[in-house]
């Protein structure tokens, strides 16, 4: 018996992929067959930051379950794999109670991490990074390559001696893990085995951007500031994996006093756009994907009750 079916909501931020998941399970629920939402935003995952990362609101929780938003405390760091690892047990849950999986985020790695299967290689540590990119150019990258050689021959002899880029990933690998990339790449978990529905929810960025900067003007409406406010009473240290955050990250500067409110308002807007800009071109990359505008929830749903032959 094939793995029930699964829709896949991405795109930028503030691009209305909340509302368009919302509708679907409402949709979803008419056709008989109810729904979970399962996050799939690396910042999403934080506890003191629901408003903030505009995670889905009480009213918006009780249409239907959610998973996977606000499980972590501000100190502890999220990856692609971990957070790939909670998502297979999500959907074996949801399986197990006859849900649909709607997985609803802008992270394209993470989705890589769990749709497509990918290696959750931990970052190394800036002090190694520095002291190879260091030895690259007084060496040379040849002589960094016959040192990745002896330690990992499969992986060196796929790539060629000048690949700095490549060869230093793969020394930093060795370096900070103990592990080669040939061994990392053995135990990467393989693709999702069930169909998948991937459905893009978007703009183009001339029309998104003022959306997002009066989004960011209604979170501060919302209370954005006092909940950074509790947030560094529960976490002084703002280089905290959860105060990375866009939004966050802006917040603190203004009330550590480097930032006027109007100084942390620009910044934020100009870096949530940037942030809306890549994921625009991760996702449009994506050939598998089909997009829909914010709004155009009947068309999106119909597509997706046709998926599911419902």
């Amino acid at each position: 018996m094939s793995a029930p079916g699964l829709l896949c909501l991405a795109g930028p931020t503030g691009s209305g992929k909340t509302a368009a998941a919302l509708n679907l399970a409402r949709r979803l629920e008419r056709a008989g067959q109810r729904a979970v939402v399962i996050n799939a935003d690396s910042r999403q995952v934080y506890a003191d930051f629901p408003l903030i990362t505009a995670q889905p609101s009480a009213a918006e929780h009780a249409v239907c379950p959610h998973r996977l938003y606000g499980y972590l405390p501000a100190t502890v760091t999220s990856s692609a794999g971990r957070w790939a690892e909670r998502a297979r047990a999500a959907l074996a849950e949801a399986d197990a109670q006859g849900l649909v999986p709607v997985l609803v985020g802008g992270t394209g790695l993470y989705l890589r991490a769990l749709l497509d299967g990918m290696a959750d290689i931990p970052a190394a540590p800036q002090a190694i990074r520095a002291r190879l990119l260091e030895n690259c150019r007084t060496d040379g990258s040849a002589a960094l390559h016959a040192r990745l050689a002896a330690i990992d021959p499969e992986y060196a002899s796929r790539i060629h001696p000048h690949d700095r880029q490549r060869v230093l990933r793969a020394l930093e690998v060795w370096e900070s893990t103990g592990h080669t990339f040939s061994w990392w790449h053995s135990h990467t978990p393989p693709p999702l085995n069930r169909p998948v529905l991937r459905l893009g929810v978007g703009l183009p960025l001339d029309e998104l951007t003022p959306l997002l900067h009066a989004r960011i003007l209604a979170m501060l409406k919302a209370g954005a500031l006092d909940e950074a406010r509790a947030a560094l009473a529960q976490c002084p240290d703002t280089t905290a994996p959860g105060w990375s955050g866009i939004g966050c990250a802006e917040l603190a500067a203004h009330l550590a006093g480097t930032l006027s409110l109007e100084e942390c308002v620009e910044l934020w807007t100009r870096n949530t756009r940037a942030y809306a800009k890549r994921q625009w071109t991760w996702f449009r990359a994506d050939t598998r994907m089909v997009w829909h505008r914010p709004g155009d929830d009947e068309a999106l749903a119909q597509r997706a009750l046709k998926f599911l032959r419902l």
